[in-house]
């Protein structure tokens, strides 16, 4: 990783730019000047409203004659991109809400019958497009095929919290707060495999879990669990054996008040939320601390309360017109917020183009 994203160079950190932005666009980068910008905070919405931008809004009114629905979000948490959708839990709203990038429309996932959603906390989808969601409410993963037929529910009554659902080729894995562990499954068969951590790691208090509430898979299939309750990530390997821990109990660059959603970037570049001070640190594959970004004080509200972070390489045009003239976006990373003004506040990650 280059230089401005060393740890050194990241302690005065925070926002190149501040104040209101005038008839000359000014933008916001992190790591601040004079290194290098690696992340640029883009946009951010809470609503259809938003989502369709305030000229697009007072068109549909004009032609309709009457005022569209803002469709506000109320407390969103879990997100998955899909097809040029994003896909947002909303715990207020006890819905799996889709935001269509394309049309600018939000719609909500209508689960019937047996695949009927409670309480949605998490959502991963598998390359065929199957749903699988963490629903607090039915204390079950629902597992929906793509035109959201039900399909099976992972878990019975008093035997299962989940929290947080990943999917790789072979395995499902589910962060159980009933059990303190994750559980895994096999896909094709959905029946379970084992429990991480392994019996050989759950001797070791460094090797546990104690409140695992979010996951993310690396290229590698190893597992890192967002253990809120232990103040850091704990990281596994394919076997479900343990690897390392990344993170401590504290307040300070490296440490964590209270770690969130994780996620894992195509170089294993860890990214993890930290609800308390409210910031997003990113690791490398070793673990080391590269930089961290989107503190709340700047940009007036920019994060209240984020509770998730996802990586997303295929919907960066839907949003390269937010990016700096000389600012090259490799990838985008949206961070889910509960409250506050930006609810799903979208970065880009890149470099100066050449």
């Amino acid at each position: 990783m280059a230089a401005a994203l060393a740890v050194a160079l990241v302690m005065a950190g925070g926002c190149a730019t501040s104040g209101p932005k005038s008839a000359k666009e000014s933008y916001s980068f992190w790591p601040p000047p004079p290194d290098e910008p690696r992340l640029q905070f883009l946009t951010a919405f809470s609503s259809e409203k938003d989502l369709r931008g305030g000229e697009e809004h007072s068109l549909m009114t004009y032609l309709t004659g009457s005022q569209p629905p803002d469709k506000d979000f109320g407390k969103p948490y879990g997100v998955a991109a899909r097809n040029g959708k994003l896909y947002i839990c909303d715990t207020d709203l006890s819905a799996l809400l889709v935001a269509d990038l394309t049309t600018k429309k939000v719609n909500v996932v209508e689960g019937q019958g047996e695949g009927a959603i409670k309480l949605p906390i998490n959502v991963a989808f598998d390359e065929d497009g199957n749903y699988y969601v963490a629903d607090a409410g039915r204390e079950q993963v629902v597992i929906l095929d793509k035109n959201t037929n039900f399909v099976a529910a992972l878990g019975k009554k008093d035997e299962l919290k989940p929290r947080d659902v990943v999917v790789s080729k072979a395995k499902i894995y589910v962060a159980d707060l009933q059990k303190h562990c994750v559980q895994v499954f096999d896909r094709p068969t959905r029946k379970p495999l084992y429990d991480i951590p392994r019996t050989s790691d759950s001797k070791i208090k460094s090797h546990c879990l104690f409140t695992p509430t979010n996951l993310g898979l690396d290229n590698k299939g190893r597992l890192y669990v967002g253990d809120t309750g232990a103040f850091r990530v704990q990281v596994y390997d394919t076997d479900g054996n343990y690897v390392r821990s990344i993170g401590e109990m504290g307040d300070s660059l490296g440490q964590f008040a209270r770690v969130k959603g994780v996620a894992l970037d195509r170089e294993n570049r860890l990214y993890a939320v930290d609800a308390m001070s409210q910031v997003i640190q990113i690791f490398n594959a070793e673990g080391k601390l590269l930089t961290w970004f989107g503190e709340p004080d700047s940009l007036p509200g920019l994060q209240n309360l984020p509770a998730k972070v996802l990586i997303d390489y295929e919907d960066i045009g839907f949003f390269d017109k937010y990016a700096a003239p000389h600012f090259k976006i490799e990838y985008l990373v949206f961070v889910i917020n509960q409250l506050g003004p930006h609810k799903v506040s979208v970065y880009g990650f890149g470099q100066k183009k050449s």
